[in-house]
């Protein structure tokens, strides 16, 4: 834990989570890419936040599940490719999550692939033994054929 001193047992147990993080990183992108909306929900505790653009999130479990109404029927196939997450640790049961995501999307109606560059900034929890999310939030870079305008722009300095 940032400006915590942590014993060996203490940097063992971080290490098996920040790997169980990781897992419910892939877990997430693997269920969204094979079409398995129940399997994504279980990843969330009930009273999650989720924020993927301006009008398009959900504040609760149930109303998450709402969201992922018709992603079978909306896309033919999608593909989430998960690269150089940062794990920064809170508490022993609380991280904030930083990943670089791209994300490809072939659509069930005629239109070009789209294509999403951005970040996921995510807070997890263990809870009962298990790692969720408690606050997931999409950041765009930029899109290309995209069917949302890109949203929650990342944010550069100057």
């Amino acid at each position: 834990m940032k400006g915590m001193e942590v014993n060996n047992e203490q940097a063992l147990q971080q290490l098996v989570d920040e790997r169980d993080i990781q897992r419910v990183l892939s877990d997430y992108a693997y269920y969204l890419d094979m079409n398995m909306p129940e399997k994504m929900a279980e990843l969330f505790v009930d009273d999650c936040e989720v924020d993927y653009a301006p009008n398009f999130g959900a504040k609760g479990i149930e109303e998450y599940k709402k969201t992922l109404d018709g992603i079978g029927t909306f896309f033919r196939g999608t593909s989430h490719h998960n690269s150089g997450t940062v794990i920064d640790w809170i508490s022993p049961t609380e991280v904030n999550t930083r990943t670089i995501l791209v994300a490809i999307h072939r659509y069930t109606k005629e239109r070009p692939d789209g294509i999403l560059y951005g970040q996921y900034h995510d807070t997890l929890v263990k809870v009962d033994g298990r790692w969720k999310f408690k606050r997931r939030e999409l950041r765009t870079t930029m899109t290309t054929d995209y069917h949302v305008k890109a949203a929650n722009p990342i944010g550069r300095r100057d």
